[in-house]
């Protein structure tokens, strides 16, 4: 706490000095690896991003529905640019999240094997292959959810794609832990967590139920991600506050996007928990942007206190501490 203290008798000196705000003056301290030591910063984070809620449609037999999802999400991809974003984030099935019961053999009132010769794939294709070109034009980086097919007769994966803001796609992840219909009957399961940097922020994603994994969330953690980008088509439980936990344990970001006409709108956590933006309430397509900023009020003492303590906390500096003593170790003894 003294360390903290004299941390913070610095900050406000140097606002004292130069007429900067505290958030300002901040700007100019980080931490030395052991969370103690102030020093002038050289490595500040800060991207502007954007989080986005479209209509997600559930037949990938009708090509002009997937159509009309290309043409939402482009729109909202180019009212996020509008606002300075230089990433955008949209939920699972931003083009389509295929119907367990549309795609069964066995349906549509019964839950089988999904038949996915029935997915118009020429037009899911170019659909994606427009937003890569317009993420080209925007330079703007888009990290889109969609089916990735794969060799016949493996099934696809549900993914999430990461375009770079020249158009290409330089990563993409595999949702890993699914619900028990959708690695039965629908798709192959990914094996691997997967990051990508954007002005040098690190960011990971998440998809589908995996909001219900906190050891995903905690293995971000460990591979030093600043943000972590969770998209889903809606889920059971308390999505919004589970967010709001997994940013807070972990001291970063997290970006929560969701369909519009899901229960509580798509925004994006801060490192201390609390919500930074929401898309509107009101069930429309919409974005909401905001700067992930390190040395900001939201995140400054979560990522400079928080993220270093927990991480020292594990590491075993308690063992030395620890004592032998027959009342320690009698459970029973009474007071």
């Amino acid at each position: 706490m003294t360390a903290r203290r004299n941390f913070k008798r610095q900050v406000r000196a140097r606002a004292a000095k130069t007429g900067e705000s505290y958030t300002s003056a901040l700007r100019h301290f980080l931490p030395t690896p052991s969370g103690d030591v102030m020093s002038e910063a050289r490595n500040h984070k800060s991207v502007r991003l954007a989080v986005a809620q479209n209509s997600v449609r559930e037949d990938p037999r009708d090509a002009e529905a997937l159509r009309e999802s290309g043409r939402e999400v482009r729109s909202l991809m180019r009212e996020a640019s509008a606002q300075g974003a230089r990433i955008v984030h949209f939920p699972e099935g931003a083009i389509c999240f295929p119907s367990k019961f549309v795609m069964s053999v066995d349906g549509p009132a019964v839950v089988g094997p999904a038949d996915w010769d029935r997915c118009q794939w020429p037009v899911l294709q170019s659909e994606l292959a427009a937003i890569a070109e317009l993420a080209r034009e925007l330079r703007l980086w888009t990290v889109i959810a969609s089916v990735h097919r794969l060799t016949g007769p493996n099934r696809p994966h549900n993914s999430l794609y990461v375009i770079s803001d020249g158009g290409e796609v330089v990563t993409r992840y595999d949702e890993r832990l699914m619900s028990k219909t959708k690695v039965s009957y629908m798709y192959s399961p990914g094996v691997s967590p997967v990051t990508f940097e954007v002005d040098g922020v690190r960011f990971g994603c998440l998809l589908g139920m995996e909001i219900h994994y906190p050891e995903l969330f905690a293995e971000y953690e460990k591979l030093d991600v600043d943000c972590v980008l969770f998209s889903t088509s809606g889920t059971p439980g308390n999505t919004a506050a589970q967010a709001q936990g997994h940013a807070t344990v972990n001291s970063y970001w997290v970006s929560l996007s969701v369909p519009s006409q899901h229960s509580a709108p798509s925004g994006i956590v801060a490192p201390n928990g609390d919500w930074l933006a929401r898309c509107r309430a009101d069930g429309s397509p919409s974005v909401a942007v905001v700067n992930l900023d390190d040395s900001s009020d939201a995140a400054a003492d979560a990522v400079t206190y928080g993220r270093p303590w927990r991480r020292e906390a594990r590491s075993g500096i308690y063992t030395e501490h620890q004592v032998s003593d027959p009342r320690s170790e009698d459970r029973t003894a009474a007071f």
